[in-house]
């Protein structure tokens, strides 16, 4: 297949550009800057230039390529709501080009925040509004109802790997800044995990069983203690871990609070998909981990 991919150049993105290139798939691919992705290129991928504010753009690859893997979304949480209608945006555009068609699009979306409390399962539907803002999920059902063979992957709010810029260096970093490896209440609140190398390999194989409306976990574990992973980075600072409140994280308390468990039974059972890179405490725990953020 010739697979349009969004965010080619991020962290997981490249993952799964490189994984397709591996499994035989051409690759075309958006970028704002071609420098940012000389190695994709070097491998044989494609380059689009443009942003996913380019609908044109955005139209024109999808209407060439024979699937679409959507994972670019502007994570500044200061404008969280402006770049939801972004995204949305974006999957209305590139689903359209794909109607009448047998050509897939795997939409990106996270279970985060689905089922607080308990273990989130695929069969979970999120309430949308004000409180969670982000359209994916609505923009992907919406395709469904066109005819569009658009399919979801829910990614755990962690996604590891070496050279990751998400939640887990920023808790170190923060650590590192205020002398303590924090945890709120018990710290016994669930984050799910992956590395990115297993989600990459499930993008791929939504994008080649080519159903529709179905909900796929990226989730490898189920739920790690929030303590344990403040625990990890404790013993990488040499700093105390402790029990701190909600004005120690800053922005960061509405999710080192939250409780995001997640099960992917009814993903491996529909795609025979089996994770079996290093687990979060495993990954984040060897040398070299942090580096770039301060220690």
């Amino acid at each position: 297949m010739r697979v349009f991919v969004t965010g080619m150049t991020g962290f997981i993105g490249s993952a799964v550009v490189g994984e397709l290139l591996r499994s035989g798939h051409q690759v075309l691919g958006l970028a704002r800057s071609p420098g940012r992705a000389t190695e994709l290129i070097a491998h044989g991928a494609e380059i689009v230039n443009g942003s996913l504010d380019d609908l044109d753009v955005l139209r024109a690859a999808a209407a060439k390529a024979d699937a679409v893997a959507h994972l670019a979304f502007d994570h500044d949480f200061s404008r969280f709501e402006e770049n939801s209608v972004q995204d949305h945006r974006a999957i209305t555009a590139m689903g359209a080009m794909l109607a009448g068609s047998d050509r897939p699009i795997v939409v990106t979306a996270g279970v985060g925040l689905l089922a607080p409390g308990r273990l989130a399962t695929e069969r979970d539907v999120p309430v949308f509004g004000s409180s969670y803002p982000r359209q994916s999920e609505a923009a992907a059902a919406a395709l469904v109802k066109l005819g569009v063979r658009a399919t979801l992957i829910r990614l755990a709010p962690t996604v590891h790997g070496m050279g990751e810029r998400g939640f887990i260096p920023m808790l170190f970093a923060l650590a590192s800044e205020k002398g303590v490896s924090a945890y709120l209440g018990d710290g016994l609140n669930r984050w799910s995990a992956v590395h990115r190398l297993d989600a990459a390999r499930l993008y791929r194989l939504a994008l080649e069983a080519k159903v529709s409306g179905r909900v796929y976990h990226g989730v490898a574990e189920e739920g790690v203690a929030f303590r344990a992973i403040a625990q990890v980075i404790g013993r990488r600072l040499g700093v105390p871990v402790e029990s701190r409140g909600p004005e120690h994280f800053g922005w960061l308390a509405g999710f080192a609070g939250e409780d995001m468990a997640a099960s992917s039974k009814q993903t491996r059972d529909a795609l025979g998909w089996h994770p079996s890179e290093p687990t979060l405490l495993l990954d984040i725990g060897q040398p070299g981990y942090f580096d770039g953020f301060p220690a």
